[in-house]
């Protein structure tokens, strides 16, 4: 970051996934986040940058879906590559997962937006610089207990919560469907899509590239499937839920209407398919 924010300069951010890391001189030695299976350490091996560097070479790029919603992606793509939600709520705003890249042009957007009351992410591959946007707009980080042991850089905003929903404004709640990471985390938004209801799934319920299906995986870049028992799980939790349209983790991601029958139809067809092999 530049100079406004004051962020650390030897703070190591992993250029193939997006994790900061506690101040050092020197980058840890490996990232335990790309290490996983879930994720991935590129061919030519572990590589790091840091807030000023990461700045001076990306940007963020702001767009409005829909009343009250924002999305905020990265360019050139950084890391994984997702987006990040600013959610305007009666109550405050919410950002729902989180960039590496918090420049001074996006904390003045978001400061004339009128900050941040609460940021929730989904799971731990885009905790990213959470910290940093924490301190930046004095606003808790709420994370799903279940995925504690992958905070690689705690901070006292950091807010780990339990069980199977938390509200976190009016119409607005937090739903751990697990999968993908046991604390796998969506939002509900009732008052989306015109008050037809909008889930923001990120990774958890992956929208595909017809956008007319989703999947369910337990490593998205090394292709690992979920069980079925994981899966019925997941579809069982979302069946009750009212939402229309969902937005997926990556730019273009979006099912624009009739989200929830697209969920069920997938999921069939995902199980149908387990079943037949």
């Amino acid at each position: 970051m530049t100079g406004k924010l004051g962020s650390d300069v030897h703070v190591p951010i992993c250029t193939a996934c997006g994790t900061s890391y506690p101040p050092a001189d020197t980058p840890p030695p490996c990232c335990p986040i790309c290490e996983d299976a879930r994720q991935y350490v590129p061919d030519d091996g572990q590589r790091w940058t840091d807030p000023r560097r990461l700045a001076s070479r990306h940007a963020n790029r702001w767009t409005r879906p829909e009343t009250d919603l924002f999305a905020i992606e990265t360019v050139p793509a950084f890391g994984i590559g997702q987006r990040a939600f600013l959610l305007q709520t009666p109550a405050g705003n919410v950002l729902w997962d989180c960039l590496a890249l918090l420049d001074d042009a996006t904390h003045d957007i978001v400061a004339a937006l009128g900050g941040l009351d609460a940021i929730a992410i989904s799971h731990p591959h885009y905790y990213t610089t959470m910290q940093d946007w924490a301190e930046a707009f004095d606003a808790p980080v709420l994370l799903h207990a279940d995925d504690r042991d992958w905070v690689m850089r705690p901070d006292r905003r950091l807010v780990f919560w339990e069980g199977e929903t938390r509200e976190i404004a009016p119409g607005c709640t937090l739903m751990r469907l697990g999968g993908h990471f046991p604390g796998g985390t969506v939002l509900h938004w009732a008052r989306g899509a015109q008050r037809r209801g909008v889930l923001l799934s990120s990774d958890i319920v992956q929208v595909a590239a017809d956008r007319q299906r989703v999947s369910f995986l337990w490593s998205y870049p090394n292709m690992l499937p979920l069980s079925a028992p994981v899966v019925r799980r997941i579809v069982e939790k979302l069946e009750p839920v009212r939402f229309d349209r969902i937005y997926g983790a990556f730019d273009g991601k979006t099912v624009a209407d009739g989200a929830s029958d697209v969920v069920q139809a997938s999921a069939r067809l995902y199980l149908d398919l387990l079943a037949e092999s």
